[in-house]
């Protein structure tokens, strides 16, 4: 092997670690050296790039230091489907839920505590905090849980580390855990400072920016990027920057460009980056796609754009597969067919896959990809 030789493959070797680094910091956008010694050992070698990467291709401000790395994303556009906390058992966090995630932070950065803490004495910091500030927290089985799912997250960003005992445990019979704190990552989980009178819109308005990286930010987060929902600048740029867009996305980040009639998305070949996995498990997600196969079923032509679908027709293809299925999803859908379209409705649209309206559900062109095709020989059902 040539000297040449050596060099262009070393750069290959840089270049697929920066990417997979990158990858790590969109799918997890803190990373611990406690949780993820080997993600925060690659991310801090190529610290330096990845900074570059972050803040020229999608204007992202990324910390990194010897125990953490944060990635300080942007609001999503206005157009982007709200993306939600979710606590173990499947239902979102809700207003009380973040309460109780704020109220945990800020007794992490009470005076005095330390590098570990008890976790009877943070429950009392944050029972102390929210009676000054008069929100209700008792000592009931649902406040605990309640308290339990948003110590939970803190787990899972890396905030907390479990020494001895677990906060689950506590939640259940109320066993003492002993708790370690990265304290040097508190400061940065908010993305923006919030002064005195500072309101929701101070973190979620997105701020100007230039269309070129406003594109590629949607492209990167979004699962389905819709031309109705782009400016005139934007899709300006992903007329005339196709070839440099498909570049930086398969350079920068693995993903493939892919431009329709309808709009445009960053498919992820290896099906990694993706915060919802879909198709996957769960009732929910076996509906929905069966839903979307069954709803293209009942259509004469090929999928050549969006496709309308009124509620009664949603509604009793939704009962054939409860009937079909049922047995092997949750009971409450079999007595709810209500909950169960709205939770399928819901999860479709967080996807980008489907639209609802009053009168209809509509099905975008995206929808397409994931239409279940039987295998040969049998009724068995694979997806594309």
């Amino acid at each position: 092997m040539t000297n040449s030789d050596r060099t262009l493959a070393t750069s290959r070797q840089v270049a697929a670690e920066v990417r997979e680094a990158a990858r790590i910091l969109l799918r997890t956008p803190i990373v611990t050296a406690a949780r993820a010694p080997e993600s925060m050992a690659i991310i801090r070698k190529h610290a330096v790039a990845l900074r570059k990467l972050f803040a020229t291709n999608v204007g992202y401000h990324l910390v990194v230091e010897a125990s953490f790395a944060r990635l300080a994303k942007l609001p999503p556009e206005s157009s982007a489907t709200e993306r939600v906390v979710y606590r173990r058992n499947g239902t979102p966090f809700g207003a009380r839920g973040y309460t109780l995630l704020v109220l945990a932070c800020g007794a992490l950065l009470a005076p005095g505590v330390g590098e570990q803490i008890l976790l009877s004495a943070l429950v009392t910091q944050i029972r102390t905090d929210a009676a000054q500030q008069e929100i209700p927290l008792s000592d009931s089985i649902a406040d605990r849980r309640l308290l339990v799912a948003a110590l939970a997250v803190l787990l899972e960003w890396g905030v907390l580390t479990e020494v001895d005992g677990t906060v689950a445990q506590w939640g259940e019979s109320a066993e003492e855990a002993l708790l370690t704190i990265c304290r040097p990552l508190l400061p940065h989980l908010l993305t923006r400072s919030i002064g005195s009178g500072a309101d929701r819109r101070d973190l979620l308005t997105p701020q100007p920016d230039a269309p070129r990286r406003r594109l590629r930010r949607r492209l990167v987060e979004e699962p389905v990027v819709l031309r109705s929902d782009l400016d005139p600048d934007e899709l300006d740029v992903l007329s005339r920057e196709r070839s440099e867009l498909t570049r930086m996305l398969g350079e920068a980040f693995g993903l493939v460009l892919e431009v329709r009639a309808e709009g445009a998305l960053g498919y992820d070949p290896a099906g990694s980056l993706s915060d919802i996995e879909f198709p996957g498990t769960g009732s929910v997600k076996q509906a929905a796609l069966l839903l979307i196969g069954a709803l293209l079923d009942l259509t004469d032509d090929g999928v050549t754009g969006s496709m309308e679908f009124a509620w009664p027709v949603v509604d009793s293809v939704l009962a054939e597969l409860v009937r079909a299925y049922g047995r092997a999803w949750r009971s409450e859908y079999a007595d709810a067919p209500g909950a169960l379209r709205d939770d399928t409705v819901a999860l479709l649209t967080t996807l980008r896959l489907a639209e609802p309206t009053s009168d209809a559900l509509v099905l975008n062109a995206a929808a397409a990809r994931y239409r279940p095709q039987p295998k040969s020989g049998g009724t068995q059902l694979t997806f594309e």
